[in-house]
């Protein structure tokens, strides 16, 4: 077994699943490369040392320099805000470190093209974090594709909807100022990322974006909603088959709509991240009379479930794809090839934003 030392850069959410998953992964997944978990960084040292406790890192600070010149800092893991990823990314390959970052990839087109220039100058293993296509049902429903069990696929339907400000007495913060936490910048790519796994590379969009509440209660009286609520558009596949996406902050009654429905000759796929440890598959076989929907729950046969649990039906949970993800960031270093989804990936996802955006402001298909 060799050590990996890690420093985590961002303590928030996705800090903190990062975190768990840091201090998990080996003990699941049994890999070759046993993270430790070295330094974290947080906004203020204050905060940073209380998070090293909680989190198990031996240092902290609140300067991400720190971390990335660190010679004693094999890899990275970049969880704070997209504004910051493009300077500590390019840094880090600077310093020799193996880099994962979560979605989106750079805050515009431009700072992700530049990141993945880095990444591949460096030849240094990098990652860009999409957990939710890593559950194994939809890991399963991308190997039934892969082995043309539904046939030839020409039609997708898939959505990510949430309702976390569908009230719009919500009050005005962070995620309503700025069009990179809007939901074409929050929610968008997960949902794009799974299209593009399942159904291949995207040629044309036509969209229309828009922000349902313009104002919200702000603390000195009304402010100004400065991003978008929900999006959705039509595209159409370079492998032929054609698609509907919609996107939604303000989908009320959703907790955690990601999810699609795939057409083929042959036969269907849904899913439902709400019930992300069951598939519904229908094949084209047998008598018209004993056709139908079958639900399949997930267990050890698929995908990456046995390391979590022996029993078919139990499930896996939010923090399970996390650890995956990290599981295959160690296969990436370990052997020095490149794993699904690279920061090439993350950019190919951010060339469909921006070309979802270019739609919506010209009424127009747009070229991806």
């Amino acid at each position: 077994m060799t050590e990996i030392r890690v420093g985590l850069i961002g303590t928030g959410y996705m800090g903190k699943a990062h975190a768990v998953a840091l201090n998990s992964v080996a003990a699941i997944f049994d890999t070759k490369l046993r993270p430790v978990c070295e330094t974290v960084c947080a906004t203020t040292l204050e905060g940073a040392q209380a998070k090293a406790w909680t989190f198990g890192f031996k240092r902290a600070t609140a300067d991400w320099r720190d971390v990335v010149t660190d010679p004693d800092i094999d890899a990275v893991v970049i969880a704070s805000p997209q504004s910051t990823h493009l300077d500590i990314a390019l840094a880090a390959f600077e310093h020799g470190k193996a880099v994962f970052c979560e979605k989106p990839l750079g805050e515009d087109l431009a700072a992700s093209r530049k990141m993945v220039a880095a990444a591949e100058a460096a030849a240094l293993p990098n990652m860009t974090g999409f957990n939710y296509i890593r559950t194994p049902a939809s890991q399963f429903a991308y190997s039934l594709l892969q082995a043309g069990r539904i046939g030839r696929v020409h039609y997708l339907r898939a959505e990510h909807t949430e309702d976390f400000l569908s009230d719009p007495n919500a009050p005005s913060h962070w995620r309503t100022q700025d069009r990179s936490t809007g939901c074409m910048g929050d929610l968008a790519p997960h949902i794009i990322n799974a299209a593009l796994r399942l159904c291949g590379p995207i040629a044309s969009v036509c969209a229309d974006i828009r922000t349902v509440f313009a104002e919200r209660p702000g603390p000195n009286g009304p402010e100004a909603v400065n991003n978008d609520d929900e999006a959705h558009f039509m595209c159409r596949f370079k492998g032929g088959a054609m698609g509907h996406l919609f996107i939604s902050r303000v989908a009320t009654g959703r907790k955690m709509g990601y999810a699609y429905e795939i057409y083929g000759d042959k036969g269907a796929i849904r899913f439902d991240q709400e019930d992300q440890n069951a598939l519904w598959l229908y094949l084209a076989e047998g008598p018209e009379a004993e056709r139908g929907f079958r639900k399949i729950l997930t267990g050890p046969d698929h995908p990456d479930y046995l390391p979590f649990c022996q029993g078919p039906g139990h499930g896996t949970g939010y923090q399970d794809q996390i650890i995956i993800e990290m599981r295959d960031f160690l296969t990436a270093i370990e052997t020095g090839k490149p794993v699904w989804p690279t920061f090439r990936d993350g950019l190919e996802v951010q060339q469909v934003t921006e070309a979802v955006w270019r739609s919506s402001e010209s009424g127009a298909w747009a070229e991806v």
